[in-house]
This record gives structure tokens, C-alpha cells and sequence, in this order.
């Protein structure tokens, strides 16, 4: 093969899913050895095209598609994952893969378990031969050690935080042998910024032992840092391929979106009133496990947007899931004057907090279910809304379902066909745009949102972001906002209290040095330096 061939090339590829044409000629050649990433709204059509790449099922079962794909310079036919695996075509999906049950050794080594000979297989032959759990624990272990993931490799997947999951994803990869291309779909999107950074520099390590990386990222600051070439698409059509050397973050942002997208800071926000809280935490404890709570102390002020920081693991997380009555809570939590009772979300709805979950397949959606019914049901089930009453019997009110769904997709700019389509049919950013609905509609007075923008791309981040600030502004809405990414804290947030080992280490001003945040994030308070 010519150093010059491409290992992997893709021409003119079409797509269309019942009529609707999602894929519009898109082409992209990665060179061995180089990170290319692939930047564009929910919508654009980059998952589609990687479902192309891997053979999905989805593609064949609905017509397959059109354009040709080659593999070190030979055209190649992949109607199946296993002819992309076959190839030497790994990839990374943005809805995990993994089987709860498992340990994460076993979801690693998943069908290329190794085997070693036993009395019996000596005797009767290969078919019985044992699984070598040495090797497999060995070879995960040497996986998850390049990503820098500190864990068990004996323990079950189940139950531990989405960020784990991710890297046990990528692990799962990494851990194949003659892997030629390997596809990062929103790889960082679960992750922390100093997980992002151990994964950002595997992923340059194993470019630079010859392996093609595409890699689908909303993260800007990470397509600049890492990619060596850039393909922008929009609409399902192919904008542009530049070197990241000829480009910044605000020219992708504004080929991605179309119109310019301003990434600079927000103007700082009036002053809070310390007098008025609007939710009191003394000595919480949260069993989210891989996200402990270990008694944590904090006054949330009415009217603020409240952030909260950390690592992974280090409890963020389980906030915001023991104040909604998801996971087991002790200590005591005052909404206002009145103590919140525990374990119960239901009565966490009555004292006006409302939820969006970072799982939003999990917690957030009923994925075959309409957009519209999707966004009423909370406010029907814990506030009889949405209905029209007739003496002792009720029915939905169709038309006030219809005209709610129809003014929030139209605010959120959700991407969809129309109310009545199903939420697992949306791409990842718009099924959380139809959580944000959802729990606005039970007209909180405290807002709990968990990753709002996971999955969601630049435009939308913004239109998120700036909606959260509106709602805070002008409707006086108190929020607590939960984040992986310090940058988007920073960018909204009035104070961000950083949680470290399940307690609050400090609480800073967006405008504190990065050297605060560090400092916090590695669980040493400003004022233990006084």
C-alpha cells in the first residue's frame, strides 16, 4: 500500500430514511495516522454516515444507501458490524453497548474471550476448552491503564456512573488486535475535562502508532487540541475538510450552524440576595453508586444559578439525584421554610423541584412515545394538567398538548417531524431538549439540570445555555446546574461549588483563576492556603 492511499475513503454517500434524505453526497478520506474529526449539528447526519461505516443494521433495514467505500485503497462491501470488524473498523457509539451483568473485563473481552486447554480439551478438543481469566483481566486491565480508569476490572458494569461506562466503551477497542480505523462517536461527551484530557492523549497515542481516528466531537476546544483535519457537514451535506491548522473554534462553529455563534463570556450577573434561600442541605448522604454523597453542606440563594463542579465519582452527580428521591437520602434539606421529605419524588415535584436526569434514556424519556406526550405526562400525572374534565371523568386535552409541544419545539429548536414523533427517533441533543420541556412544564421554582448539554452541538449548547439564563432572569427561576465541563459553569453559573469526595470542597466565582479550580478539583479548598 502507497503511504499516500488513504485507509479509509468514502464517496458520495446518500442516505435517505423514508423518503427524507438525511445523507446528500457526503465524502471523507482518513490518512493511517491521523485524527480526523467530524463536526456538525444534531441532525447534520454524522452518526448516520458512522452507522454507514460500521453496517448497522438500521441502514439495511431501511434501504441501505448509496456511494462506495474503500479500505486501504480496495472497495469494500460492509452490510453487517461484523464485516466492518472483520476490516479493522472499531467503534465507539454514543449510547452505550454494554451488558450490565457483565464485569467490565467480561464487556471488554466480549466475543474474543481468550482459552486455555483443561484436562477435557486436551482429551475431547478445542470445544472445550476454558476461558482464560488471567489474560482476560490482564488485557483489560493493560486497556483500562492507558485510559487511565482506576477500577476493578472484576466489578459489574451495573451501577456505575456514565463516565466509567464510556471508557469502558473506548477500552473495549482499544483491547483489538489490527484495528486500522477506530470511530469516537462524542467520545467526551460523558466525560470530565481531566478525563477528556487522559483520553484526548490515547487517542494522539494510538494515531501515532498508525491508526485512523474519526472522531465526532461538540466539543470545539478538543477538535483544535486534537484533530489534524477538520470535515464540517451541515444538513446532511458535506460544508467543508480543512486543516486544523487553517481554522479557529468560532470559524467551525459558524460553518457548522451558519451564522456566527458567540463563545465569549456572558455579562456578569447582578448581585445575589444572601438573605433569601431557596434550599438549605445539612449533612446529605446519597448511595448513587459510583456518585456517593458523604455529607454535604450547601445554601443554594433564590434567583441564582448555582453550578456544580468535579470529577467524575467525586458525588456531583448524586445532588441532584437524593434531592429528587431517586437514590436512597438521609440528612436534612430545607425547600424554602418547609423540610423536603426524603425518598419520595413525588413529593419532591409538590415542593416545586423539578429534574432533567444526565440519563435521559434512562430517567428522562419514554422512547417510543411522541415527542408531545413525552413533554405533558409529568404534569398530567403530579398536576392533573392537561386535561379536560367531565364530572367524575377526565380526558387528555389534545389540542392544549398539541399547542405545548408545537411552542417548545419551536423555542428549543427540537429537530423532528412533528410532535407526534417518537422520542427514539430523535438524535441525542434533541431528546435532551425534550427532557429541558418536560421539566419546565411542572413550573418549578428550583430547576435541577444534570449535563444539559451532553450530546447536544455547539448551536444548540448555546440555545440551551441561554434558555437557562432566561428563565433565571426573567422568571426568577432558581437553578442548580450540574456539569462536567467547568468552561460552561463558568459561562453561566453565579457561584460553582466544586464537590470533592462527596463533599464541597469551595465554592468560587465564575472569574476565579484556573488555578482555584484546580486546586478544588484535587480536594483543597482556597482557604486551606490561608
Amino acid at each position: 500500500m502507497n503511504e499516500n492511499t488513504p485507509v479509509l475513503s468514502m464517496q458520495n454517500i446518500e442516505k435517505a430514511y423514508y423518503g427524507n434524505k438525511v445523507l446528500k453526497g457526503v465524502s471523507l478520506e482518513v490518512m493511517p495516522g491521523e485524527i480526523h474529526a467530524i463536526c456538525g449539528e444534531n441532525g447534520a447526519g454524522k452518526s448516520t454516515l458512522m452507522n454507514i461505516l460500521f453496517g448497522m443494521p438500521v441502514i439495511h433495514n431501511t434501504g441501505g444507501f448509496s456511494g462506495t467505500i474503500s479500505m486501504d485503497g480496495e472497495q469494500v462491501s460492509i452490510k453487517h458490524p461484523s464485516d466492518a470488524m472483520k476490516l479493522g473498523i472499531g467503534m465507539v457509539h454514543q449510547e452505550f453497548m454494554l451488558i450490565p451483568g457483565f464485569s467490565i473485563a467480561e464487556n471488554i473481552k466480549l466475543n474474543r474471550e481468550p482459552r486455555k486447554n483443561g484436562l477435557l480439551s486436551t482429551i475431547f478438543g478445542k470445544k472445550l476448552q476454558k476461558l482464560d481469566e488471567d489474560k482476560m483481566k490482564s488485557d483489560s486491565r493493560a486497556a483500562l491503564d492507558k485510559l487511565g480508569l482506576d477500577v476493578d476490572e472484576d466489578i459489574p458494569v451495573a451501577g456505575l456512573p456514565v463516565g466509567y461506562m464510556q471508557f469502558i466503551e473506548i477500552a473495549r477497542e482499544i483491547d483489538k488486535e489490527n484495528v486500522k480505523v477506530l470511530v469516537f462517536d462524542e467520545p467526551t461527551a460523558v466525560l470530565t475535562e481531566s478525563e477528556a484530557a487522559s483520553l484526548l492523549a490515547a487517542m494522539k497515542k494510538l494515531a501515532a502508532e498508525g491508526v485512523g481516528i474519526l472522531f465526532i466531537s461538540h466539543r470545539l476546544d478538543e477538535v483544535i487540541d486534537a484533530a489534524d483535519k477538520v470535515t464540517i457537514m451541515r444538513d446532511g451535506t458535506w460544508i467543508t475538510t480543512l486543516n486544523k491548522k487553517d481554522t479557529t473554534m468560532e470559524h467551525i462553529a459558524e460553518l457548522m450552524v451558519g451564522r456566527k455563534i458567540d463563545l465569549s463570556q456572558k455579562e456578569e450577573s447582578a448581585k445575589i440576595d444572601t438573605s433569601k434561600v431557596a434550599l438549605s442541605i445539612r449533612n446529605m448522604k446519597v448511595a448513587m453508586p459510583g456518585e456517593v454523597v458523604r455529607g454535604l453542606d450547601l445554601d443554594v440563594y433564590k434567583g441564582e444559578i448555582l453550578g456544580l463542579g468535579g470529577l467524575a465519582g467525586q458525588g456531583k452527580i448524586g445532588v441532584a439525584n437524593g434531592l429528587m428521591g431517586i437514590y436512597p437520602t438521609e440528612g436534612e434539606i430545607m425547600v424554602g421554610d418547609k423540610k423536603l421529605t426524603l425518598n419520595n419524588p413525588k413529593a419532591s415535584i409538590e415542593a416545586k423541584l423539578s429534574f432533567v436526569s444526565e440519563d435521559r434514556r434512562g430517567v428522562g424519556l419514554i422512547p417510543d412515545t411522541s415527542i408531545e406526550m413525552n413533554m405533558v405526562i409529568p404534569a398530567i400525572v403530579n398536576q392533573n394538567r392537561f386535561l379536560k374534565k367531565f364530572g367524575f371523568m377526565s380526558q387528555y386535552d389534545a389540542d392544549a398538548i398539541r399547542k405545548n409541544a408545537e411552542n417548545y419545539i419551536k423555542e428549543l429548536d427540537i429537530r423532528c417531524t412533528g410532535p407526534t414523533q417518537p422520542v427514539r427517533r430523535l438524535s441525542g441533543g434533541n431528546q435532551q431538549k425534550v427532557c429541558i420541556a418536560r421539566a419546565l412544564l411542572l413550573q418549578p421554582d428550583v430547576l435541577l439540570i444534570s449535563e444539559p448539554t451532553r450530546g447536544i452541538d455547539v448551536g444548540a449548547k448555546s440555545l440551551v445555555l441561554d434558555t437557562v439564563v432566561k428563565l433565571n432572569k426573567e422568571y426568577g427561576l432558581t437553578v442548580i446546574m450540574t456539569s462536567s465541563e467547568l468552561a460552561e459553569l463558568r459561562l453561566i453559573c453565579d457561584r460553582i461549588a466544586i464537590v470533592t469526595g462527596g463533599k464541597i470542597t469551595d465554592i468560587l466565582k465564575p472569574d476565579d483563576s484556573d488555578a482555584k479550580f484546580g486546586m478544588a478539583m484535587s480536594g483543597i479548598s482556597g482557604k486551606d492556603g490561608e
